[in-house]
């Protein structure tokens, strides 16, 4: 091959990697600003005693972009949302920032960064399995020293106590909810991408339609207890 030739080839493969980077970077916006209004119209508290533990989907957004974009752009999303949300629609400052980033984090991380190095349907629900504890288990540990800070009236003593009983249930079906409905949405999402031809087809492949299927029932189920768990809290609380 030519100098001239090889020149050529590699200035056209530069313009094709500038524009997938441009196409990523707009997916990147959108899903920032996706995330912002969902957790703008859905913020539901769980327990009434506890109005600070709200839920909110803005991270199955988050999750939906790591998985496609991957996980850099999922940490730039969560830090970009969680101080929008700060000076919007947050009562909570900079400390109840921190909390989101945290908790957005703890679930999404994991999630993102098993489905990138294990890029098929196991991978996925693997990542989604070990973002729901992950995020469990540090948000106890969050809670009980940050949550004082910003809450009247709660000492750390009085949140150890609820850390059980309040806390970590109310971080399982949170997790456990955002992971069904990522999984679920996945999917129907990647697809639209690909026929918007924002997204490349896939090339890899495809897990068998029977496996696919039973997983999509199973989280559905899934989905469906952990909803109806968090109606319990909510009219017992």
């Amino acid at each position: 091959m030519s100098t001239s030739t090889q020149n050529a080839a590699n200035r056209a493969a530069n313009r094709a990697a500038n524009r997938i980077d441009t196409k990523k970077l707009v997916l990147a916006a959108l899903f920032a600003a996706i995330a912002f209004i969902v957790s703008l119209l859905i913020r539901i508290p769980l327990i009434p005693t506890f109005t600070f533990l709200k839920y909110d989907a803005k991270d199955v957004i988050i999750a939906l972009e790591g998985f496609i974009l991957g996980p850099w752009y999922a940490i730039a999303t969560t830090v970009v949302v969680s101080l929008v949300e700060m000076v919007t629609i947050s009562t909570s400052g900079f400390i109840g920032a921190i909390m989101n980033i945290i908790s957005t984090l703890a679930f999404v991380l994991p999630s993102t960064i098993v489905y990138k190095y294990c890029h098929n349907l196991f991978g996925a629900v693997l990542g989604l399995v070990l973002g729901v504890f992950n995020e469990t288990g540090w948000m106890l540990i969050w809670n009980y020293f940050i949550t004082p800070l910003y809450t009247t009236g709660m000492s750390r003593e009085v949140i150890a106590s609820y850390l059980l009983p309040v806390f970590f249930p109310f971080n399982f079906i949170k997790g456990t909810i955002n992971a069904c409905l990522t999984f679920i949405l996945y999917k129907p999402v990647m697809t639209a991408l690909r026929h918007a031809k924002v997204m490349p087809q896939s090339v890899g492949t495809a897990p068998k339609t029977s496996t696919a299927v039973t997983l999509n029932i199973v989280m559905a189920i899934l989905l469906l207890v952990a909803i109806g768990v968090a109606v319990w809290m909510r009219i017992s609380g």
